[in-house]
């Protein structure tokens, strides 16, 4: 009996330090599920995000309509001649008259490719080379200036208009939908860049 006392405290500490294990093991498992579950949480929370700021942005820039592309196409053309025809005048530096006459042929070469392309839709598209206001305004500040000046402005002016130009072609040539325009846009897309290439030149 005196024995069986003596080790009665033995198995009640082997017996709690049991309990103690356990314990410890099941709180691990917990935290460990719960930061599994933090994790897959946040990674869904995050992909979740990146899909509705990938959507926010395509309804804010959305592809134009053939229409739309058309137009916007012609106006950008029609700007960049009408720039051009004023380094003619305004201009001092050879290198600028240089780029401003290959502007003139390049985009009056690419004006009569969307005319082309335009009439092949169906129905047939008619484009609108009206300047917009911002244009219009921005041509009316350029023509004031003479020189450096000038060639500042219009340099600048040069390397704005074709990353907006290079932005049109290359995203309707993915994503447009008239066949004959999407066409267009790709062949133009790397003369755009030909020409903001050598804009980037001439600012050097």
């Amino acid at each position: 009996m005196n024995a069986r006392l003596r080790f009665a405290p033995l198995v009640l500490v082997a017996v709690l330090a049991a309990c103690s294990q356990k314990a410890q093991d099941q709180t691990t498992n917990a935290v460990t599920d719960i930061g599994s579950d933090i994790g897959n949480t946040t990674g869904n929370a995050i992909d979740a995000t990146g899909n509705a700021l990938s959507a926010a942005g395509e309804s804010l820039n959305p592809t134009p309509t053939g229409q739309e592309f058309a137009d916007k196409a012609a106006k950008s053309d029609a700007f960049e001649i009408a720039a051009a025809k004023l380094a003619r005048t305004n201009s001092d530096s050879a290198d600028v008259k240089k780029f401003a006459a290959t502007m003139i042929e390049a985009h009056t070469g690419s004006t009569a490719k969307i005319k082309a392309a335009a009439a092949k839709a169906t129905p047939a598209i008619k484009p609108d080379p009206t300047l917009t206001s911002d244009q219009q305004s921005k041509l009316d500040d350029l023509g004031k200036l003479k020189g450096a000046d000038f060639d500042k402005a219009y340099v600048d002016g040069q390397i704005s208009a074709h990353e907006d130009a290079l932005s049109l072609m290359k995203s309707y040539a993915d994503k447009g939908d008239t066949p004959s325009l999407k066409t267009a846009a790709g062949e133009i897309a790397p003369k755009v860049q030909e020409h903001l290439d050598m804009a980037k030149k001439l600012k050097k």
